[in-house]
């Protein structure tokens, strides 16, 4: 028992140094070690683990008893208890030692993954920054392309605001040229009916002295 005891303990330090040291076998060791935790791997372990410390403990209480014998007997200690008290401390402390083993072995590996999770859910957060930054560099460059846009609308409108103010300016004065060719229309065509009624006048003078001549002219002749 004693080597197989001394077999499991190099085996779980071998393990151990495993995880210490970051080789490709460790990847091996961990996957191993999630297969075993799932189903009835636990249940094995523990019964395993369990039935060593009861054994354990059943060596140490013939530890026990070697011990009360040689104090009932008066401390005469034959070979046999000797050699059966320094094989017993060999067993418990062997057994004592692997299952603390298992326990640091179980820690490691725990400790393992969740390192490992922790690792994946950073490399994570670091992609979604490095999105959310180039999402935000993107967008500053849009910002930038539609500011340019907008001044450059700008310009524009400022361009058509004056050429509309340019033409309202034109349009204002052709209307007041306009105007003032109305009300100039207006006179000259006052200035023609003076004119056409002077005219009307002076031809009914005229007519009026051209009958009083014929009639003057005709009591002459008579």
């Amino acid at each position: 028992m004693i080597q197989v005891l001394f077999t499991v303990i190099f085996a779980e330090m071998a393990l151990i140094v495993l995880f210490i040291f970051k080789t490709p076998l460790r990847k091996l060791v961990i996957i191993g070690l999630d297969r075993v935790k799932r189903g009835r791997g636990p249940i094995v372990v523990k019964t395993t683990g369990g039935t060593i410390f009861i054994v354990m403990l059943s060596t140490l209480y013939s530890m026990v008893s070697i011990r009360k014998r040689w104090i009932d007997e008066d401390g005469n200690v034959t070979p046999t208890d000797q050699i059966l008290m320094a094989q017993h401390l060999l067993e418990a402390s062997l057994m004592g030692f692997s299952l603390f083993l298992v326990l640091m072995i179980d820690r490691l590996h725990n400790y393992i993954r969740e390192l490992h999770m922790r690792r994946k859910s950073m490399e994570v957060v670091n992609k979604q920054n490095r999105g959310f930054e180039d999402g935000k560099n993107g967008a500053s460059d849009e910002m930038k392309s539609l500011e340019e846009e907008a001044s450059a609308l700008r310009l524009k409108i400022k361009k058509l605001e004056a050429t509309i103010e340019e033409k309202a300016r034109i349009a204002s004065d052709a209307e007041a040229n306009v105007v003032a060719l109305k009300k100039q229309s207006e006179h000259f065509r006052l200035e023609n009916d003076d004119f056409l009624e002077d005219n009307k006048n002076l031809r009914d003078q005229l007519h009026s002295l051209d009958q009083r001549l014929s009639n003057s002219d005709s009591k002459k002749a008579s």
